[in-house]
């Protein structure tokens, strides 16, 4: 099998004052997000309703797909009373499976001394954000962290940008930001993002994926050797 390309960076941190940084993918592993939808909610779904785990499977998996890169997407509230589940509690009662990514603590350390703006710039809906914060201890590394469901628009979205930049005040071209979406960095990159970097592994329980169009790093941590304020 061919390597995956090996777009990394060369970042001139000096030249960045604002990092912003998607949450599961990016800093944490999207191995529990994966496990939760495609692995769990199926086979709490399947029981409820005494219907085989295989048929609940492909109908869930079709709706999924018809929700895909819409704010409803990833809106908790939307899928609890779509699948009529607590879908908070199996968070709660599944969440001793979110982990960092490998190296990603080290990299919020450093990036949190640098002096830079380090910011979390996520999909995931408040409730999934409050309970990973609480979990992987997130607010002793960000400035701030922001849902795109304080906006009304998923990240992938044009209109999601200009909202963020308002609120955060930060300037394009000092930026970086780092997500594991193509079609949220091409987004971002279309809105004048100067260093748009994607993960290439999200998930460790998962290959590479082969990334083009952007930069991109294996984790995070390939980044954190060069930061410096």
């Amino acid at each position: 099998m061919a390597a995956c390309p090996q777009n990394t960076p060369a970042l001139d941190w000096s030249a960045c004052d604002t990092i912003l940084l998607d949450m599961d993918g990016t800093i944490l592993d999207l191995s529990f997000d994966n496990y939760f939808w495609r692995e769990l909610v199926p086979r709490c779904l399947a029981r409820e309703r005494g219907r085989p785990h295989a048929h609940v499977r492909e109908e869930l998996f079709a709706l999924y797909a018809g929700k895909q890169g819409t704010l409803d997407w990833y809106c908790l509230d939307y899928w609890t009373a779509a699948l009529s589940l607590d879908l908070k509690a199996l968070k709660d009662a599944s969440s001793h499976r979110i982990r960092f990514l490998p190296g990603a603590r080290e990299f919020l350390s450093a990036a949190a001394g640098s002096g830079k703006r380090l910011v979390l710039v996520t999909n995931a809906h408040g409730v999934t954000l409050e309970i990973k914060r609480g979990v992987a201890g997130l607010d002793r590394f960000f400035h701030d962290c922001v849902t795109s469901h304080d906006f009304g628009h998923a990240k992938e979205h044009t209109e999601f940008w200009p909202l963020l930049r308002a609120r955060l005040d930060f300037d394009p071209a000092k930026t970086v930001f780092v997500d594991d979406s193509l079609p949220v960095l091409t987004t971002a990159a279309d809105f004048g993002i100067r260093h748009v970097i994607a993960v290439r592994r999200p998930d460790t329980r998962q290959p590479a994926a082969e990334v083009a169009g952007h930069d991109s790093v294996h984790g995070i941590s390939e980044l954190g050797g060069r930061l410096s304020g």
